[in-house]
């Protein structure tokens, strides 16, 4: 595997916390900031910036918890990671590198979900949108709350721990395990950013533990809905062919039911890549940085 364009690193300060911040490509190139998903990091975007074509000035960030991100308090117990706290960071990361025009936004899973809530919260801001395997989340009912609450209260009582390897090999081992697709290169290459030796001399994941609690607070599919239909931007939605996240979310929804929730966006397309999982932008980056340029352009 060939690196094409190495990144560079930035720390700043974010809403009192310190970001890692990953760049690619040239100041005064037009900029793009790619947001990554739940339990990854901006490293991630490597083989997709890799098969751009243009020219981009690429910011990436590390969420708050991940990677080289800080972790908001210190104890695990006291720690909450919320959408409305992520949405604020990506404003405040905007305002950083980008305080005046437009904004396009390309992001993955969660980071696509946060991606279309600032969207339609600042409508004004963002000129266009891709969401890669971004799907909401599944739709909650009212009377699930007592339970909800009850589970993460005894999860708190757990105190939640990200599991150890005895090498990289190790973890790039548990990235092929959960995408099958990715070659030995391309995960060796992911290991090394996704996890680092602690103290111990175990290879630990870069991620706060405390993002395996369970959301206490349920998720209102309606208000999300609402803050949708306020997107004026153009969303491209791409969904991997084999999306077992899109099985797992829709729960037991028919597809094309759950996908009737897309319909609050004003302007929305949708592609599909084959061959290609959840980590799309791993399994066929070529594909999809035509797609994100197409659209963009």
């Amino acid at each position: 595997m060939t690196i094409r364009e190495t990144s560079r690193s930035q720390c700043i300060t974010l809403r009192g916390l310190q970001y890692h911040v990953r760049q690619w490509g040239e100041e005064g190139a037009p900029m793009l900031f790619l947001l990554h998903g739940w339990m990854d990091v901006s490293a991630s975007f490597q083989f997709l910036v890799d098969a751009f074509a243009r020219d981009w000035h690429v910011v990436a960030p590390d969420w708050r918890g991940f990677g080289l991100s800080d972790w908001p308090a210190r104890y695990p117990g006291t720690r909450s990671y919320w959408f409305p706290d992520y949405v604020a960071d990506l404003e405040a990361l905007l305002d950083h590198y980008q305080p005046q025009g437009q904004v396009d936004l390309v992001g993955h899973s969660m980071g696509a979900n946060v991606a279309c809530l600032y969207a339609g919260i600042r409508p004004q801001r963002v000129r266009r949108v891709v969401d890669l395997e971004g799907f909401g989340m599944t739709a909650t009912r009212a009377e699930q709350a007592p339970g909800r609450y009850a589970r993460w209260l005894d999860e708190l009582r757990a105190q939640p721990e990200m599991r150890t390897y005895d090498d990289l090999q190790g973890v790039a081992e548990r990235l092929q395990k959960t995408n099958p697709r990715l070659s030995d290169a391309r995960a060796a290459f992911l290991a090394a950013h996704w996890a680092r030796c602690n103290e111990a001399g175990r290879w630990e994941i870069l991620g706060d533990p405390a993002h395996k609690l369970v959301n206490p607070v349920l998720y209102r599919l309606d208000e999300v809905m609402a803050i949708w239909a306020e997107v004026q931007a153009p969303v491209l939605h791409v969904e991997a062919r084999d999306s077992a996240t899109l099985r797992h979310i829709a729960h037991k929804q028919e597809i094309a039911e759950f996908k009737q929730r897309f319909a609050a966006f004003r302007d929305f397309r949708e592609a599909v890549v084959d061959e290609a999982g959840h980590m799309l932008h791993h399994d066929q980056p070529e594909a999809v940085a035509r797609l994100v340029e197409d659209f963009l352009a």
